[in-house]
């Protein structure tokens, strides 16, 4: 017997969740698909910030915990695209998840404020796959999308993220490995 989360989505659909370790280029695709096609796009860090929906401050990472129920309680039945490092923990049809190149993702991140420490952090994050698996443990192999955007500009990766979206890209988690870079 099938699992229903293992299952490939065939035709467009009604929700997207983008994710991917901080500094992958979610926020920079998704605004560009968002006025390509005219969607509406949740960043969800901004929500959680701008409507209270965390329980506390992390003081040593300097960041939110985020409320996941009240997230889901504020966003209700949903349609468009989400994104954010978490939004593979909302209920989707497909999750798309952008992956860098780990030493090129750390470089990203420090030559955008970030300290080092976080940005070796999120570096190792992607090098062990870590918002890969936790997608594909909630969804299931048959609607994780990968796309390496490593050498790809933000069209390039917002026109990935269309195909997605329309049902013209096939399922490929696990297809990206960065192993290498630990």
């Amino acid at each position: 017997m099938t699992d229903a989360s293992d299952e490939t989505a065939a035709g467009p659909v009604d929700r997207l969740v983008v994710t991917g370790t901080p500094g992958t280029g979610k926020t920079t695709a998704t605004d560009l698909l968002a006025d390509e096609r005219e969607l509406e796009v949740v960043h969800l860090n901004d929500l959680i910030r701008e409507e209270g929906l965390y329980t506390e401050r992390d003081e040593e990472r300097d960041s939110l915990v985020a409320d996941l129920d009240a997230v889901e309680a504020h966003l209700g039945d949903w349609s468009g695209v989400v994104d954010s490092h978490l939004a593979h923990s909302l209920d989707a049809d497909r999750v798309a998840v952008l992956r860098c190149r780990p030493d090129v993702l750390e470089q990203r991140l420090i030559e955008r404020g970030e300290g080092e420490a976080s940005a070796r952090e999120n570096r190792e994050s992607e090098a062990l796959d870590v918002i890969l698996g936790e997608a594909v443990d909630r969804f299931g192999e048959g609607r994780v999308y990968e796309i390496d955007t490593t050498d790809l500009d933000p069209e390039a990766v917002a026109a990935e993220l269309a195909r997605v979206l329309d049902g013209d890209r096939e399922p490929s988690a696990g297809e990206v490995d960065f192993v290498e870079y630990l």
